[in-house]
């Protein structure tokens, strides 16, 4: 059976794009990295209420999670390395880039991380968990 408009919440997400090494002052190699992903994007799917018994099985018994995305063909290619604004709306600016204080850090951090990922013939299930992110 599809996907039910009417069973479907809003919620954001944004893609991993690469991995790049932070310099000091001098232009030196510190050995930290910082990770660039995409723009927000919003999408709609039906997204569960807490975790269930039936959907434990469907990603392993000793994968923990909170909720589950279900979404048909037409799913984003989310995976594990995505982030995901679930229970808030990202802030942007003017060029759909996530605001940013005058400290440099991001007015709303996303606040769920994919855990796992399961492709079926008619759908996809995204397991994911809720974090705490300081901007």
């Amino acid at each position: 059976m599809r996907m039910m408009e009417r069973n479907k919440s809003k919620f954001f997400y944004a893609l991993y794009k690469e991995k790049v090494p932070k310099t000091d002052e001098y232009g030196n190699v510190t050995g930290e990295y910082e990770i660039i992903r995409d723009n927000p994007v919003e999408f709609s799917a039906n997204i569960s209420a807490a975790k269930g018994e039936t959907s434990t099985r469907q990603f392993g018994e000793s994968e923990s999670y909170d909720k589950v995305i279900v979404m048909g063909t037409d799913a984003p290619p989310i995976d594990e390395y995505t982030v995901l604004w679930v229970d808030t709306v990202p802030t942007v600016d003017e060029d759909g880039v996530l605001a940013v204080n005058e400290n440099g850090e991001i007015l709303t951090p996303h606040d769920y991380i994919v855990k796992k990922v399961a492709k079926s013939l008619n759908s996809v299930s995204i397991a994911i968990s809720k974090v705490n992110v300081s901007g």
